[in-house]
């Protein structure tokens, strides 16, 4: 948040906290109705604190607008989890990032040795994919030759699937399971 941003916020919650003390004290009669009638009279009506008090009003109204109707990271909270916006001369293709997600983890589910799979997909600006892998693997497995194969076919797949391309597949292996045994 920009500094201008939060100095009207504060300001704002301050008069705001005075506004609550005020209809509190009001409320419980331990001021008088007439007395803050005064006081407001005498802020709008005076020469200099009515320009003060108009500015502020004129100030937090485009705060307010500002705040409502262009809020910069809703869109782009917005445009991140739709997908991957690719545009040609016949039209444009949104490709979600669950789409994505499932053809990961479609792929992942052929590997024998891979026992469970979880995906975080994040776009560079450039539309390249980059895939975090979550993995729970089997115990006796070599890990190196396994996330190497693993790589190399996402990156594969989603190339073929949806004319991405895949910069880094990252894996962090989050446990080593027991294989089954056959009773």
């Amino acid at each position: 948040m920009k500094f201008l941003e939060r100095f009207a916020l504060v300001i704002y919650s301050y008069i705001i906290l005075m506004l609550a003390i005020v209809a509190s004290l009001l409320i419980f009669n331990w001021i008088e109705f007439e007395t803050v009638t005064e006081m407001v009279e005498f802020l709008i009506k005076g020469e200099i604190s009515s320009k003060i008090i108009l500015g502020l009003n004129v100030i937090f109204i485009l705060l307010s607008i500002k705040c409502i109707f262009f809020d910069e990271r809703s869109k782009e909270v917005t445009k991140e989890s739709q997908g991957i916006l690719l545009k040609n001369e016949n039209g444009q293709l949104m490709i979600s990032k669950d789409s994505i997600e499932n053809v990961v983890k479609n792929t992942a589910a052929g590997f024998e040795n891979i026992k469970e799979c979880n995906t975080r997909i994040n776009v560079n600006n450039e539309n390249k994919l980059i895939i975090t892998l979550f993995l729970t693997v089997n115990e006796n497995v070599i890990i190196k030759e396994l996330v190497s194969n693993l790589q190399n076919k996402i990156k594969q797949e989603v190339k073929t699937i949806s004319d991405l391309d895949v910069e880094e597949v990252n894996v962090k292996i989050m446990s080593l399971q027991e294989k089954n045994k056959a009773i």
